[in-house]
């Protein structure tokens, strides 16, 4: 069975092309920069050289036509025509709580992505481009939406209500949810591997450091904690987003700015986090140039993004009653050793050992743990990819 994957974000689009079962890629790549002029699109058809080229992409339905387009093309060989791909699995953020699984899309579930848009603005309209984009090529072909959300249906009530009166859950839904399930299934499944221990017997804090930012705590098998809220805003400092915030400094700033809900909700989401509090960028990598260079608020900005991180590191470990493994992941996570170093750092008295000299030298997955650690430290690459692939050709091979 030929999967496409599409793992639609805020601003670009990740794909591959793959055979089911056995998760052989055949075609990957992805679409940065979406929106822009500039944008980048990288193409990998099996063992060929990697194609790069920098283009005018307006946005994600745009962007998918040419990756649509790209894996048609005779030229490259991968499949004859459309009829050849056989599933589509498609990342998506928001389902609330009426998906709480891996699902075929049809018409109901369509409408309950719809209905989460405003939950994850960055997201989920991004998913739907990619939904309808795929149905205008490919017709009926079976569809899967695989949420991110889904992995933490097994917080307790006490964890994922919000202390306001509880009609607003009820005639709302308004509650923590949870987001990058997906990775964090890809993270432990990782763990597994390089310990050779079971995720299931272990007490696990994962760091998904990307773009989009967040900490999970996971007690023998179960997500009981998990950083992203309501929506993906809440939780550590991200690319573009604020992370936990005093709701009374969000009112302050729209009644002396008078700032509607949606323009505060773009400020929020889109101008905060390491490009607000930077002024430079929203990539960590440029940041951390800026801040090797003595920029004082580059320095200010990776400082408040590292105290998050060891606040959440701190906090699960509490609730967990103790860790036996701390993962990074992410693209922050698997390559700023910098901010390892800077998280692990006077962590001693939880278990935690960093091996310097490793840290600073890994390329990869790795343990950076010291041989003496109590907890290990472990990097590991999330492939998100390869559960969406698998969960699609579990439901769709069961029709």
């Amino acid at each position: 069975m030929k999967v496409f994957i599409l793992n639609c974000g805020g601003s670009s689009v990740k794909f591959q092309l793959v055979d089911m079962p056995g998760y052989r890629v055949l075609a990957k790549g992805s679409v940065e920069r979406v929106g822009k002029e500039d944008a980048v699109f990288k193409f990998k058809a099996r063992d060929r050289d990697e194609s790069v080229s920098v283009i005018n992409i307006a946005d994600h339905r745009q962007g998918i036509g040419i990756i649509i387009d790209t894996l048609l093309d005779s030229n490259n060989n991968i499949v004859k025509d459309i009829d050849d791909i056989d599933a589509i699995g498609h990342r998506v953020v928001h389902g609330g709580e009426r998906c709480k699984e891996s699902v075929l899309i049809d018409d109901a579930v369509m409408e309950n992505i719809k209905a989460c848009a405003q939950l994850a603005p960055l997201h989920n309209p991004a998913s739907i481009a990619g939904i309808q984009s795929c149905s205008a090529v490919f017709g009926d072909i079976p569809q899967v939406a695989v949420f991110d959300n889904g992995l933490h249906q097994t917080l307790p009530d006490y964890i994922y209500l919000y202390a306001l009166p509880y009609e607003y859950y009820e005639k709302y839904g308004i509650r923590k949810y949870g987001f990058h399930g997906i990775a964090f299934r890809s993270i432990v499944q990782g763990i597994t591997r390089l310990l050779g221990r079971r995720y299931e017997n272990m007490r696990i804090v994962s760091l998904m450091l990307g773009s989009g930012t967040t900490a999970n705590a996971m007690k023998y098998g179960r997500s009981i904690e998990i950083s992203t809220g309501f929506t993906p805003l809440e939780g550590l400092i991200q690319s573009t987003r604020a992370g936990d915030i005093d709701p009374a400094a969000v009112l302050y700033l729209m009644k002396k700015e008078g700032f509607s809900p949606s323009k505060m909700e773009d400020i929020l989401n889109k101008q905060s986090g390491w490009l607000g509090l930077s002024g430079i960028s929203n990539d960590m990598r440029e940041i951390y140039n800026a801040a090797i260079q003595g920029d004082d608020r580059a320095k200010t900005a990776i400082e408040a993004v590292v105290h998050r991180i060891k606040k959440y590191i701190g906090a699960y470990c509490a609730v967990m009653g103790g860790m036996d493994v701390l993962a990074f992941s992410g693209g922050v996570g698997e390559n700023a050793w910098y901010i390892r170093e800077m998280a692990c750092r006077d962590m001693e008295y939880l278990g935690l050992e960093l091996d310097e000299d490793g840290n600073r030298g890994l390329k990869g997955e790795g343990l950076i743990s010291t041989p003496q650690s109590r907890v290990k430290i472990a990097v590991v690459n999330a492939n998100e990819e390869q559960i969406i692939a698998q969960d699609t050709y579990d439901i769709v091979s069961k029709m």
